[in-house]
């Protein structure tokens, strides 16, 4: 399905949110202007703050709030990128040069935190206690998922346990924060409020399941990035697990060096391995089931073609190639 099809239903409102970056990325200094804009205009699927609009609109939300917290949605995303590059050491991101390639480290870092702190200050303008506490906390988590894939690079003995705490932290948490943001601003009952914090959860769970797969199968001209990024990194992904639970000792062995050392050098054997244990079925198989309960989740919501976006959305998550 194309992927801007789904978001026809909301394009008025993400041409709002687009203006709305826009003018809060302006400042007085103008390395941040260069940097932030940089970044934010990189071609970015917009996905976290569509599941502000997408749920907003779903639960007959009426007013323009939304467009704020969608923007701080993105704002906070955003800097986590560019803190995220610095930490993995990335050059190459969306088909682009990374912000700190670019800019340099320091440069990439501090923007990322006028960033957090810009949306800071848009929260604040929604006036409720209630959106304040679930960014917030949202924001405080993504940074404990941020701590604990860092402790996680290099070790081989990551368990699913493991990688999934981390994914729930680091990525499914804001999808979760977005979609739950809607339902507050229309004012829904604490059950419905909790169904979209679900779908939100299990969609950014099984989004990130899936980039993992593409690490390790993509065409590099579709995704923007190098395959085998994550294993260079060091990084235990599921499809590095699952080889490890049901390759040959020879093959543990080459997975786990790869883990342990980093870099590229064994990807072609690791490559090997995750294809003839199938690791790349059972993990897209573990994000088909994730989205499966993403679309569960939805069922209390009444018709509408917001709804019919979400459950599209909860489909291409797992069906993408980039």
């Amino acid at each position: 399905m194309p992927f801007l099809e789904i978001f026809a239903p909301i394009a008025s409102d993400m041409n709002a949110v687009d203006a709305l970056i826009r003018k809060k990325l302006h400042s007085d200094v103008v390395l941040i202007r260069q940097v932030a804009e940089y970044i934010i205009h990189s071609g970015g699927k917009r996905l976290r703050p569509a599941l502000v609009l997408f749920s907003a609109n779903a639960l007959g939300y009426q007013g323009r709030q939304h467009h704020e917290l969608a923007a701080v949605v993105e704002f906070i995303h955003t800097s986590t990128l560019l803190h995220d590059d610095v930490v993995d050491g990335s050059d190459l991101r969306r088909g682009n040069k990374t912000a700190n390639a670019l800019f340099g480290n320091a440069a990439s870092v501090l923007v990322g935190d006028f960033l957090y702190s810009r949306a800071f200050q848009m929260m604040v303008g929604v006036d409720s206690m209630h959106v304040l506490q679930v960014l917030a906390d949202a924001t405080n988590i993504i940074a404990e998922g941020e701590v604990l894939q860092l402790l996680n690079c290099h070790n081989a003995e990551v368990t699913v346990a493991g990688y999934l705490q981390v994914i729930h932290c680091k990525t499914a948490k804001l999808f979760e924060a977005g979609a739950r943001l809607g339902a507050i601003l229309a004012g829904v009952s604490s059950e419905i409020e909790q169904a979209m914090a679900d779908f939100g959860m299990h969609l950014g769970t099984a989004f990130q399941i899936i980039d993992d797969v593409l690490d390790y199968s993509a065409d590099e001209s579709e995704t923007g990035k190098h395959l085998g990024d994550d294993l260079a990194e060091g990084k235990p992904t599921l499809p590095l697990i699952h080889a490890m639970q049901h390759g040959t000792p020879e093959q543990v062995a080459r997975v786990r060096r790869a883990i342990e050392n980093g870099g590229r050098e064994d990807f072609p054997a690791v490559l090997e391995a995750i294809q003839s244990t199938r690791a790349l079925d059972c993990a897209r198989n573990h994000a088909r089931a994730e989205a499966e309960l993403a679309v569960t989740a939805l069922q209390p919501l009444s018709a509408s073609i917001f709804k019919d976006a979400l459950l599209k959305l909860a489909r291409f998550a797992v069906a993408r190639s980039f």
